[in-house]
């Protein structure tokens, strides 16, 4: 007596689907919030991405530059974007400029995301090849560089970095006054604002004494002098000074007559910003406030643009490298869901994020997200990103996203993500499930085996199941 199904059933070859395809099969359908206009009088994004393309004309001069004369080339000297004196001598020559301006140029490409640095070798960035076709390219570009404000511009020499940093940190809410005030400001009464913030900020800091409690009645000791706080005692007129034409220096705003004015560009940017927060601010989980972990559990059920949306106002409201630091440490842990959230989320984070990603290629939980984020990050298409992984790879990264699947969806979709599997039968992906060794194999063969309507096919997932548990 033989079964009408087929024990030994070939899987349908598809293209593996990535993690998000787990919450994008458990999402619910919420209303759609409608899409926010701009402040009235702002100029169309087309407008918009004109003024860009016209302030940053020398920085793609520069990257062009860069990608016809050297290719792939070595392009920097000291592995950290500084562009070499030979190349900028020669850039110099060619494009009619001085070695200082190529440099200042090169920077600018470099923070607008015009070209990108690997090593001592540079390449073009994704966004100096849409230049002229793809305005959200460019407008993207723009508010990069302008994000990097306190790079462009380096500060004055000799001030206390600790007051550097708080102004750095004060300065969102000195934008923000200005896009309200919708027109020129006394920059006297910006000083006055950035002296507030400063102070909350140093508030707010918990500075709790340490060392040991003295009982009631024991005598006090003396008390010892106290260290003078060099950042409180540091002046931030001048600092406030180098804030605001560094924000000029990028075209995100115009200080005469000792008035400040957002542009329309700077107006534009910060009025993004803060939709991106009041969007946040506005879900239901709070995410903005929340750590890396508890915000990608609160985006897991959305569809992938919100999604998008709640990890980009995640990440305007914290610092891009602490916040790169947190997407990690929570890909590291055991939820194979939250893993694959996170490197949705680096992918909106884009180059900074690079070095991060690159640190973490020999980690085995994170290295086929970590090859598969580096080869978008190159440019390769997201449809044959997978074709960089190893057969092993991709086993290991099939049994992660089925524990993901096993964890938050539904039995269906388990069944479904047989799909994926690069074997061309069961009884080959079963035995390289059990050689790959990845840590939830059990639970997931478990799983697909009470999901699975085949009993034939349940069975020996079972058996291998048991096998891989007995060590068999």
């Amino acid at each position: 007596m033989t079964s009408r199904i087929p024990r030994d059933s070939r899987l349908r070859l598809v293209r593996p689907r990535p993690l998000a395809a787990a919450p994008q099969a458990m999402t619910q359908r919420r209303p759609r919030r409608a899409a926010p206009r701009p402040p009235e009088g702002t100029p169309a994004r087309s407008e918009l991405a004109r003024m860009a393309r016209a302030g940053l004309a020398d920085a793609a001069r520069v990257a062009r530059w860069a990608d016809s004369a050297l290719g792939r080339g070595s392009a920097t000297a000291d592995g950290k974007a500084t562009l070499s004196d030979a190349t900028a001598e020669r850039a110099a020559r060619e494009l009619g400029l001085t070695p200082a301006e190529v440099r200042a140029d090169w920077d600018t490409a470099r923070l607008a995301g015009l070209v990108e640095v690997h090593g001592d070798s540079a390449r073009p960035g994704w966004r100096l090849r849409a230049w002229n076709r793809d305005d959200s390219a460019v407008l993207r570009g723009w508010v990069a560089l302008f994000d990097a404000w306190s790079l462009a511009y380096p500060e004055p020499a000799g001030q206390e970095p600790a007051a550097v940093a708080e102004v750095i940190s004060a300065m969102p809410q000195v934008l923000s006054f200005l896009q309200l005030s919708a027109g020129p400001v006394p920059v006297a009464q910006l000083l006055d604002l950035l002296e507030q913030r400063v102070t909350e900020l140093r508030t707010e800091r918990c500075e709790v004494p340490y060392g040991p409690r003295l009982e009631p009645g024991t005598p006090q000791p003396p008390e010892a002098a106290p260290v003078p706080d060099a950042a409180a005692d540091t002046p931030l007129a001048p600092l406030l000074d180098w804030a605001l034409h560094a924000l000029a220096s990028v075209g995100a705003l115009t200080c005469d007559d000792g008035h400040a004015t957002l542009t329309p560009l700077g107006s534009w940017a910060v009025w993004v910003k803060l939709e991106q927060i009041c969007v946040a601010a506005q879900s239901p989980a709070g995410n903005i406030e929340q750590p890396a972990e508890d915000m990608l559990r609160g985006c897991a059920r959305l569809r992938p643009n919100a999604a998008r949306a709640e990890y980009r106002a995640w990440l305007a409201a914290r610092p891009v490298g602490s916040a790169v630091t947190e997407l990690i440490d929570a890909a590291r842990g055991e939820d194979a869901l939250l893993r694959g959230l996170a490197f949705d989320a680096l992918r909106v984070v884009g180059a900074p994020a690079e070095p991060d990603v690159r640190a973490v290629v020999d980690e085995p939980t994170l290295r086929p997200y970590a090859l598969l984020w580096l080869a978008e990050h190159d440019g390769a298409d997201p449809e044959d990103a997978h074709h960089v992984l190893t057969r092993r790879e991709a086993t290991w990264l099939w049994v992660d996203t089925a524990a993901a699947v096993a964890d938050h969806g539904e039995a269906p979709l388990l069944v479904r993500h047989l799909e994926s599997a690069v074997q061309p039968t069961v009884p080959a992906l079963l035995d390289e499930v059990r050689a790959v060794g990845h840590p939830r194999t059990v639970q997931v063969l478990v799983a697909l085996a009470a999901a699975h309507p085949d009993p034939a096919l349940a069975k020996a997932v079972r058996r291998a199941a048991f096998q891989v548990h007995t060590g068999g």
